[in-house]
């Protein structure tokens, strides 16, 4: 059974009108990097799954959640007042490095849209030492969800209403603009149309399965 905690928030940081980051006691909760937890609101038996955005030595919980039309969940922690408990339940989930011991030389390749950089952001920050890239698909170029911490040139923006020095389009036009490394294992993350077409494009080019790793959002 997995372990029901309750923590307090200790901050709340706006990234855009619409995106924040939502800062958790950790206390004794433990996780691997791209794991999950379900966050609910005591009394409002409203819960959700958000993954973990913080690195796994980190003295905090961060959650990386972006508020949704006819969500009820997502508006209302928002606005929650400091020191609020809510409760987590957790860590759930699969999408974490496989043959951590190997880390150092393998190259991976990170692919997301939206929120769903937040594993990978905590997978980078736990892995200092890791070979990657990271390709994020948002729409407009300032939802690119704190970049500077990642290494200069790992991280490429590609935004599909953009008008700035970022890649204009999707992350599927700019996957098949560039060269398709076949020595990479690929993380997917995001919604499922997309992540079912950079799946099948990888697959195309010779990217076994086994190389391909996902995990759906929305």
């Amino acid at each position: 059974m997995k372990k029901i905690t309750f923590s307090k928030i200790l901050e709340i940081r706006n990234l855009t009108e619409s995106t924040y980051v939502i800062r958790l006691e950790k206390s004794d909760f433990v996780f691997k990097a791209g794991q999950y937890l379900i966050l609910n609101v005591p009394g409002e038996n409203i819960a959700r799954e958000y993954s973990i955005y913080s690195p796994e030595d980190s003295p905090y919980i961060d959650l990386l959640i972006k508020e949704v039309e006819q969500g009820e969940i997502s508006k209302e922690l928002k606005y929650l007042k400091i020191g609020t408990k809510v409760e987590i339940t957790g860590p759930f989930g699969f999408f974490v490095l496989k043959d951590s011991q190997d880390n150092k030389i393998k190259h991976f390749t990170f692919v997301a849209t939206g929120t769903g950089i937040a594993p990978f952001h905590s997978i980078i920050l736990s892995n200092p030492d890791l070979d990657y890239e990271v390709i994020h698909g948002v729409r407009y170029d300032h939802e690119a969800y704190d970049p500077t911490n990642y290494a200069k040139d790992c991280y490429k923006l590609c935004a599909s209403r953009g008008q700035g020095e970022n890649y204009i389009g999707r992350v599927t036009q700019y996957l098949k603009e560039k060269k398709i490394r076949k020595d990479s294992i690929y993380y997917i993350c995001g919604n499922s149309g997309m992540v079912n077409d950079v799946t099948r494009y990888l697959e195309r080019h010779g990217i076994s399965s086994e190389n391909i790793r996902t995990e759906v959002f929305f």
